[in-house]
């Protein structure tokens, strides 16, 4: 008879097909390695965060910086919750919080985010609902998923990464399939969890955002098992719920350095709107939302119609005290320093970048705190309020001064015309019976492996086959193999050996 488990020790491992081993060695440490060691890991520093790391002639991050940037602060949250005593308890209840796990975690969580970022992932999920017919269509985070649990390739099968239990579950931002798990799904509760709303031209489609896809469910449920009674079926682990903060947190303040050392911000734009909103914010508070979306370049209107966002959809911890305390705070942090002096490359504006960094990775790290019974539109691990609203107010001057920019749109409309393209391509050579020898061998391989997920009687189980391996093939690129392998399929390179054949 085996000897039995300490059930800390049993949620830990969980669900690895690893032996329990030596507790002295942790199986966490040994996901991360491979993580990083994984190909998928490396091919994010060829992936946009914002905009594509090539287009700025700057160094701006990636999605591989980015990931490592949150693993940073995801290790440092972990750490500061298990040092505080009344913490730490509460966090052991909830089903415990391993440093190694965020970490690890963190790292992975991006693998599957596709070439061109957040638009790339667009332009997939309509390309594979409405064009390849899969209804589960194409998410970031559940192609990370995917990647860890099944296209992984380590030695002769596919078996993913074989991480343990508490990583996969830790990757989870979003414990839910599309449309179906757990029952009842949560984008039908009032209100739904954060990322689990249909998107409003849509509605019909499933959860905007979901951590899984059908074929990797019984993955999904046996990671989180260990936490059953312990958490609620659609909440985040507190592990995940760490990685998730330290996502947002790592995304609010570097995207502001990227666009500060790019000279996209400006003082004087930004200052304007922030400080517009301060002197008539009670006029603006006072108009109807027809009115201020009709007055939308007026200064000041943008940010009032964060406001009222953020009462609309987080009245759990929106105020309107907090709120205008975070708007003074950024703009004396911003306005008045940050951007009072143009970025020039220079050793002392680079230390003046990297200070304020520090400054307000601390403040934020040193704000979170764990709750017992969260609202539903958070996790257990969270922000104080003034630092919440700091965070929005910072991710709304990257939408609002970036973001909205018509030079942006423009380079984005044609990394999705590219995209469409693309898969039109390949689906076509897939289909062509002449060309089946000739077909990149990891295509041929991820059409076998969706085939072999798919049940025998699926209708158009090939034809679905084919659409996912398509899917998971382009979601695998670069934003430079993407470019390539569409000049070389259109004839416009006149190279033979190109980077489209990396993969």
């Amino acid at each position: 008879m085996e000897p039995p488990v300490e059930p800390r020790a049993r949620r830990l491992f969980g669900g690895s097909a690893r032996a329990l081993g030596d507790l002295a060695t942790s199986p966490f440490r040994a996901d991360r390695d491979r993580i990083v060691g994984s190909p998928f890991f490396t091919r994010l520093g060829g992936v946009t965060q914002v905009i594509s790391p090539g287009g700025s002639g700057l160094l701006v991050h990636n999605r591989l910086t980015h990931s490592l940037k949150v693993a940073q602060v995801a290790r440092a949250i972990a750490e500061r919750l298990t040092a505080d005593d009344w913490q730490r308890d509460l966090v052991e209840k909830l089903g415990g919080c391993d440093p190694d796990v965020v970490e690890a975690a963190a790292l992975a969580h991006d693998l599957g985010h596709p070439p061109f970022g957040h638009l790339g992932e667009r332009v997939l999920d309509r390309l594979a609902r409405h064009r390849l017919g899969l209804t589960d269509g194409f998410e970031g985070n559940a192609q990370s998923y995917r990647i860890v649990t099944s296209t992984e390739i380590r030695g002769a099968a596919t078996t993913g990464l074989d991480l343990t239990a508490a990583v996969r579950a830790a990757m989870l931002k979003y414990p839910w399939t599309r449309l179906d798990h757990p029952d009842p799904h949560p984008r039908l509760m009032d209100p739904p969890p954060r990322g689990a709303s249909a998107p409003p031209d849509d509605p019909e489609s499933g959860s905007a955002k979901f951590g899984a896809y059908r074929t990797e469910l019984d993955d999904l449920r046996q990671a989180r098992a260990p936490f059953a009674g312990r958490i609620a079926d659609w909440q985040q682990t507190v592990e995940a719920s760490v990685m998730d903060t330290a996502d947002d947190i790592a995304y609010a303040i570097h995207d502001v350095e990227d666009f500060y050392r790019v000279g996209v911000l400006q003082q004087g734009a930004v200052a304007a709107e922030l400080m517009a909103w301060q002197r008539e914010g009670a006029s603006l508070r006072a108009i109807t939302d027809a009115a201020l979306t009709a007055s939308a370049r007026r200064p000041g209107a943008a940010i009032e119609r964060l406001r009222r966002q953020l009462h609309h959809k987080d009245g759990w911890i929106a105020a309107d005290d907090a709120f205008a305390a975070a708007v003074e705070h950024v703009r004396e942090e911003l306005v008045e320093g940050l951007l009072a002096l143009p970025f020039d490359g220079s050793i002392e504006a680079e230390q003046y970048v990297a200070r304020f960094s520090a400054r307000w990775t601390t403040r934020l790290v040193d704000a979170i705190t764990v709750v017992e019974a969260p609202s539903m539109r958070s996790g257990h691990v969270l922000l104080a309020p003034a630092q919440w609203h700091e965070v929005q107010v910072l991710k709304f001057v990257h939408h609002r001064f970036v973001l909205a920019r018509p030079d942006l749109a423009l380079h984005q409309r044609g990394q999705a015309r590219l995209l469409g393209t693309l898969v039109e391509a390949l689906l076509e050579w897939l289909l062509d019976p002449e060309e089946e020898s000739r077909l990149p061998r990891r295509l041929h391989d991820l059409v076998e492996l969706a085939e072999a997920e798919l049940h025998p009687r699926t209708p158009d189980r090939i034809g679905k086959a084919r659409g996912r391996a398509i899917v998971d093939f382009v979601a695998q690129l670069t934003d430079g193999q993407a470019v390539a392998m569409l000049d070389a399929l259109s004839g416009r390179s006149g190279a033979l050996w190109t980077d489209a054949f990396v993969l």
